[in-house]
């Protein structure tokens, strides 16, 4: 899921850094015990980080589509709600929030209080203190911008090993495992587009109030700089090809030619999106990968990749309409090559 670069989206990024009082068993600092709150049966739990208060970790190995959390929103409020151009967009976000907090329980009440946020100014009022919390820590869900107490739990990578999407029908959040996890390994999600050089990411997540340190921020100069450059050449090219993959297919030997090149260059895409590890964006790039192939009537080279992008959707939300179109242009492409096949014997 993409954060909408809309005027009102910006005020609502992705979840903010967890904090360990989020946790209905937490202990001080100073308490003999360590603070921790359990997740799920042998799923996850909730710990102390290096200088990142409390991280979600993995009890036991998950594999690639392993169900994370799930989690119903405890306040949700409609973007319809806020005016756009408004000259203090913020009062209007502390108002909605705090009339949907006066009406929670007490326990409720309290794990949104807990949550961490970051100011650039000073917090006043328990309403400006609850506009700010929301900011911080909300997700985009559809037509309206939602608070998850756990799932804010999770911590920020550029190179995270979870995703996630909004269930309308369940009224649940999701995160699920995008790659391998390990027992003991802290789950990661992505506040901002990965697309983006260091530097601006970190840009990018200053309002949260932290210098980033994943693996792909801490990495030395030579290293940084190769996966920068990864990163930039991967959002160009998607930019290119979102332009052209609806052109109509090649008819002069010229432009097969071109397509021809179109998908050599597709695939180093989808090989690069690997290399760097963006898992959020696999399925972008098998897609395009796929219709390249398409362009050129290579059926079972469109099917194979259709199919992983399938895949990935099926495994990120079924009833997505990405899924949905992935299932349409696999079973099309598979109709065509069998066609082709036919035709060949």
């Amino acid at each position: 899921m993409f954060v909408k670069s809309t005027s009102v989206a910006v005020f609502f990024p992705f979840s903010a850094l967890a904090y360990s009082a989020t946790c209905s068993n937490y202990h001080t600092a100073n308490h003999l015990l360590r603070p921790i709150c359990r997740g799920p049966p042998d799923v996850y739990i909730v710990e102390p980080t290096n200088g990142k208060g409390l991280g979600v970790f993995a009890m036991r190995d998950l594999d690639i589509g392993d169900i994370v959390m799930r989690e119903s929103p405890v306040i949700r409020i409609s973007r319809s709600k806020l005016t756009k151009g408004s000259e203090n967009p913020m009062a209007a976000v502390a108002k909605l929030v705090y009339d949907e907090f006066k009406m929670l329980s007490p326990s409720a009440q309290e794990q949104v209080l807990a949550l961490s946020y970051y100011a650039n100014g000073t917090v006043n009022t328990q309403s400006e203190t609850l506009g700010t919390i929301f900011r911080t820590n909300a997700y985009n869900t559809g037509d309206k911008f939602s608070l998850f107490p756990r799932i804010a739990r999770i911590n920020h990578s550029c190179r995270p090993n979870t995703s996630y999407y909004w269930s309308e029908r369940l009224n649940k959040h999701i995160v699920f495992a995008s790659r391998k996890i390990k027992a003991g390994e802290e789950f990661s999600v992505s506040y901002i587009s990965l697309l983006l050089a260091q530097e601006d990411r970190q840009k990018l997540l200053d309002q949260y109030g932290f210098k980033c340190q994943c693996e792909a921020c801490a990495q030395k100069r030579t290293a940084s700089e190769a996966s920068d450059n990864r990163r930039i050449t991967i959002k160009n090219a998607f930019d290119r090809f979102d332009s052209q993959l609806l052109l109509d297919p090649p008819k002069t030997k010229a432009e097969v030619e071109h397509a021809r090149k179109s998908a050599e260059v597709s695939v180093q895409l989808a090989q690069l999106v690997q290399a760097e590890g963006l898992a959020d964006y696999y399925a972008r790039a098998y897609r395009i990968v796929a219709l390249s192939f398409a362009k050129l009537e290579n059926w079972q080279s469109a099917t194979d990749w259709a199919n992983k992008a399938y895949k990935l959707r099926h495994m990120e939300d079924p009833e997505s309409p990405y899924t949905m179109e992935m299932h349409e242009l696999t079973s099309t492409y598979i109709s065509k090559w069998q066609t082709q096949l036919t035709g060949r014997s």
